[in-house]
């Protein structure tokens, strides 16, 4: 399940950054207000090209350390799709779930099978682990590309 307390995610923002002795600047909030409002799994340089259109005095290299403080104040998950780039998708406020990654074109498709996740619970339990999160990622070919490889 994602983070989502019934706080707004700029509140949650703001204590963490203030617990880490930081200060909450007007970049981190614009930074955290385009991420919010981006869906899909966004890499850094995706985001800061966002970023810079509407604030230009924004750096790289700011949009790269808030990406890394949203991933600590647990806003944001870091995904690796196996091509070697990191993304960010929303944790606040979204469902836990699971991808489907197409190893040809990149494309990833969010997915949801209670049947695997009562069977991940089990499987957990079965070794008494106490299960606090997992992350399944399934690699292969999408629709589109395998009719592309067929022809």
């Amino acid at each position: 399940m994602g983070q989502d307390t019934g706080r707004p995610a700029g509140d949650i923002f703001h204590d963490f950054i203030a617990a880490k002795g930081f200060k909450m600047t007007s970049q981190r909030m614009h930074i955290l207000d385009v991420f919010l409002k981006k869906e899909g799994h966004l890499s850094p340089e995706e985001l800061y090209s966002t970023v810079k259109t509407k604030y230009p005095s924004i750096g790289r290299a700011t949009v790269y350390r808030v990406l890394k403080l949203l991933k600590e104040a647990g806003l944001a998950n870091q995904v690796d799709f196996g091509d070697g780039y990191s993304r960010y998708e929303h944790k606040y406020g979204h469902a836990h779930h699971d991808h489907l990654i197409c190893v040809s074109c990149g494309k990833a498709i969010e997915v949801v099978d209670e049947e695997i996740e009562k069977l991940q619970e089990k499987l957990a339990a079965r070794y008494g682990f106490a299960l606090e999160g997992h992350k399944m990622d399934l690699f292969g070919l999408c629709p589109a590309c395998l009719q592309k490889k067929k022809s």
